[in-house]
């Protein structure tokens, strides 16, 4: 996983609490164990908002194999084949597309954007948006066609 990349000095709570399930689900992803815990230990832990925290990391845990199956066919490779980080940020924006309606799609792809350009390989938040978009398509169908209604 690459370093953390400098914070802007107004990182919101919301945008904070992704970044720490980040690092939780990428850890629990490569070696297992308490992901919840894990992330408590994390600095920025303090400042996130701790309850969406810790519903990313629960919920992604919880519905890992919903979420991988959801994901898959969007993919131009094999999901093993992913970097650790995009297979966890694509894990993270498939949630909140799939199970907080609330959240503005485009919301949603632009915090796994950030999330990709703060912690993912070069250019790997470029395929973290376009399979997310493809997502999106399929599970904010209704919602885009709004949006692009009102433009």
């Amino acid at each position: 996983m690459k370093g953390q990349a400098p914070k802007p000095a107004r990182t919101s709570a919301r945008r904070r609490a992704r970044e720490i399930a980040l690092q939780a689900l990428y850890a629990w992803k490569l070696a297992g164990g308490d992901a919840l815990a894990h992330a408590q230990t994390l600095e920025g832990y303090a400042r996130c908002d701790q309850k969406f925290a810790a519903e990313l990391i629960a919920e992604v845990v919880r519905t890992n194999d919903f979420l991988e199956k959801s994901i898959t066919p969007h993919l131009d490779r094999s999901l093993a084949s992913l970097s650790p980080v995009e297979r966890v940020i694509l894990l993270i924006g498939t949630y909140e597309l799939a199970a907080r309606p609330e959240t503005p799609f485009k919301v949603v792809l632009n915090e796994a954007i950030e999330l990709g350009k703060s912690f993912g390989g070069t250019d790997g938040h470029k395929f973290v948006n376009g399979v997310l978009e493809k997502l999106a398509r399929e599970l904010r169908a209704e919602e885009i066609a709004r949006v692009r209604q009102a433009v």
